[in-house]
């Protein structure tokens, strides 16, 4: 009689997560983000030094660029510099014909919960003291043993 064969497969080493992800359809938003995020970095240096920290390059789609940028005031300086932000992206091989910008506020860096501590509904210390007697007054009282009759 025949062995049957093992369904054991050789051991191989496991694919870095980054690899993993890449390696079908599933990585296409990733590869587009990475490209947008090179694609910053080449047209960043070619705009005035004040302007190159309050912008980012958000999207391209087809011969449209979208910029971010953090208030109006930047949103005005950078559609002065919208010529010189053409030429440095015709001469990274962009077809871009038009520039959108679009004012964005930047992330908050802390919780909002921790912002609203102190804002128009935080707790007064006369509350604080009020709900922490009601609290102490609901604990048990110690229960004095039943008698068996």
């Amino acid at each position: 009689m025949s062995e049957p064969k093992s369904s054991v497969r050789p051991a191989s080493a496991p694919k870095p997560a980054l690899d993993a992800v890449m390696a079908d359809k599933s990585g296409n938003p990733l590869r587009r983000a990475l490209w947008l995020d090179a694609l910053d970095r080449q047209l960043r240096p070619q705009l005035p030094p004040p302007l190159r920290s309050r912008c980012r390059l958000a999207n391209v789609d087809g011969e449209h660029l979208v910029f971010l940028v953090e208030s109006p005031v930047w949103h005005a300086k950078l559609r002065l510099a919208e010529a010189q932000l053409l030429d440095a992206a015709r001469s990274i091989g962009l077809k871009a014909t038009r520039v959108t910008i679009k004012t964005a506020s930047p992330t908050p860096t802390r919780s909002p919960a921790l912002d609203n501590r102190n804002g128009p509904h935080a707790v007064s210390a006369a509350t604080h003291k009020g709900l922490r007697d009601a609290l102490a007054c609901l604990q048990d009282v110690p229960s004095k043993p039943k008698k068996r009759s």
